[in-house]
């Protein structure tokens, strides 16, 4: 099964304001046929705006997402913008939509899967695509990213909503990084990358579609952690906009020259200076539908990962100036709150602006694109329509957490957020353990598993289980409560779906193999040895409804 198109949500009620936002939708019909989706309440806020993103009175605060949406690309078409970023093993690169630079919408995924060794069995943690590009030319949207093993990738699509293109190998080479595409005034098309380990930065000519690399390109920069390269043309100018020194503590740095092959002149533009946003680089630089300029970073946080901030933008001597600079120094630094790209112009709200805030329950016949499988899916081994309301977990054999198959996952949002899940263990097997997790680098999971006939509540910290109880419910609820800022995650349980009582410590997690934390459901045989058999002595989990919210 494949994610479903964008869920567009009428709204009943409401727009942005400071009141309480417990927004009642319906769903409209930009669905395929078979879909069925249900009413459902989506509570958005509490009576406050959360501590980020938009403050509901014409301004915002950093970060505009408040989640791991790390090397973010950003482009305009016509009056809204569109936002891909680096994915890695999760698939399968989520393209999120906006009309203000502020709030934003998960509206599709460029792809579902990697066709390549390594991926069914997950073997590439820390692989997959790294910084891509969006961009749009001659009606078409394009993606690209390369994979540090596989190559560089290119899909299209004549709406960002999808469908998109099968993966285009544009080439199968090794240890690329980071590739921009570019069209000239004249209908030449380029290709900007850099190498991995960040630089040189190299330029190559490329097919007017997109598809073919024309030269073995040409090198036209060399600097410090020179990486994630996106190329502009203004007033006879080619611009390379470029993050430099490494993703913790770097710093952007932007390119200027007549020549697309040089030599180019040299400017940073945006640094950390006085401020505490570490490392303020690698992302876009756009204008705005009101002229206005804006540019897109991230910031490593941990557990977080590296969420997304908005910095004012301006030109001056044909140099953009980013942020504010707050010492004199010439160079700018990130702000913290800021007035709207679009002033305080009335944004309808929709229950995606943010991945969290929202009940699945699970009557839908596709997955909402918020949600990303690690690494490759099994897709006969879970089901929505198996059992109507309720998602099913056919098991597969694995040693432990992290091996396991069909591991759904969505990210982490905000500062403090919960997620609860209602799940079935009445039909495990022996061997069986499925639950609701929370991973960074390390991977953490709480619920049952069935152990010499009996089920067991129990917890999992990378790969060690510890048995809780005897778990005596058909129906049981798991609970994740965490709190970003001081690194710590608790988890409980409930036979009720009312009391919840905690089980084990809390615990800290670290961002690991780049990405950040997440939240998610899985199950895994440590009996069963045959690969992609849920059939041979394995069981099945069914999840009922997995609610997700950010509480700021």
């Amino acid at each position: 099964m494949k994610h479903n198109h964008p869920l567009i949500f009428k709204l009943v009620s409401v727009y942005i304001s400071a009141a309480a936002l417990t927004v009642a939708v319906t769903v409209s019909a930009q669905q395929p046929a078979t879909a069925v989706i249900p009413q459902a309440v989506v509570t958005l806020s509490a009576q406050q705006p959360l501590d980020w993103g938009d403050q509901l009175n014409g301004t915002y605060k950093n970060p505009v997402l408040n989640a791991d949406f790390s090397d973010p690309d950003v482009i305009r078409v016509g009056n809204r913008y569109y936002m891909v970023a680096s994915d890695f093993h999760f698939m399968g690169m989520q393209v999120l939509e906006s009309t203000d630079l502020v709030n934003w919408q998960i509206i599709s995924q460029v792809y579902d899967r990697f066709d390549q060794p390594g991926w069914d069995s997950n073997q590439h943690y820390g692989g997959g695509s790294w910084a891509p590009a969006i961009r749009y030319h001659a009606g078409l949207f394009y993606v690209y990213f390369c994979t540090p093993d596989e190559g560089l990738f290119m899909a299209t699509a004549r709406d960002a909503r999808g469908p998109w293109s099968p993966l285009h190998c544009v080439k199968a080479v090794a240890k690329w990084e980071d590739p921009c595409p570019f069209w000239d005034d004249d209908g030449q098309a380029y290709l900007g990358r850099s190498q991995y380990g960040a630089g040189p930065i190299i330029i190559h000519r490329l097919s007017a579609d997109g598809r073919q690399l024309l030269d073995d390109g040409v090198t036209v920069y060399t600097g410090p952690v020179a990486e994630g390269t996106k190329i502009m043309k203004r007033d006879g100018y080619y611009y390379l906009i470029i993050p430099e020194g490494g993703v913790c503590c770097g710093w952007q740095t932007v390119l200027r020259s007549r020549s697309i092959y040089g030599p180019y002149e040299k400017r940073v533009v945006l640094e950390q200076g006085s401020t505490d946003i570490n490392g303020p680089h690698q992302g876009a630089l756009v204008e705005a539908a009101d002229s206005t300029w804006w540019f897109f970073h991230f910031q490593e946080t941990h557990p977080a990962g590296r969420v997304v901030h908005l910095q004012p933008a301006r030109w001056k001597d044909g140099w953009p100036l980013i942020g504010v600079d707050i010492d004199g120094n010439g160079v700018g630094e990130p702000v913290a709150v800021w007035e709207k790209p679009m002033g305080k112009e009335k944004v309808k709200v929709t229950p995606d602006a943010t991945p969290g805030g929202v009940a699945h329950s699970f009557h839908a016949s596709l997955l909402s694109p918020v949600w990303q499988w690690n690494h490759n899916p099994v897709d006969s081994a879970w089901s929505l329509s198996e059992r109507k309301g309720w998602l099913t977990f056919h098991i597969l054999p694995a040693a432990n957490l992290k091996e396991s198959r069909n591991m759904l996952t969505q990210k982490t949002v905000g500062y403090e957020s919960e997620a609860t899940t209602r799940m079935d263990c009445s039909k495990l097997s022996e061997g069986d353990h499925a639950g609701l997790l929370c991973t960074g680098k390390q991977f953490m999971g709480v619920g049952v598993c069935r152990q010499e006939g009996k089920n067991y509540f129990y917890l999992e910290e990378d790969g060690a289980r510890t048995l809780l109880g005897v778990c005596k419910q058909k129906v049981v609820s798991l609970r994740v409560t965490i709190d970003s800022q001081r690194n710590t995650h608790q988890f409980a349980v409930s036979a009720d779906g009312k009391h919840f009582d905690k089980v084990g410590t809390p615990f800290s997690l670290r961002m690991g193999y780049w990405k950040g934390s997440r939240i998610g459901l899985y199950s895994y045989n440590i009996r069963n040895k045959k690969p992609e058999q849920p059939s041979a002595g394995s069981g099945t989990v069914y999840f009922n409804t997995f609610r997700y919210d950010v509480e700021r």
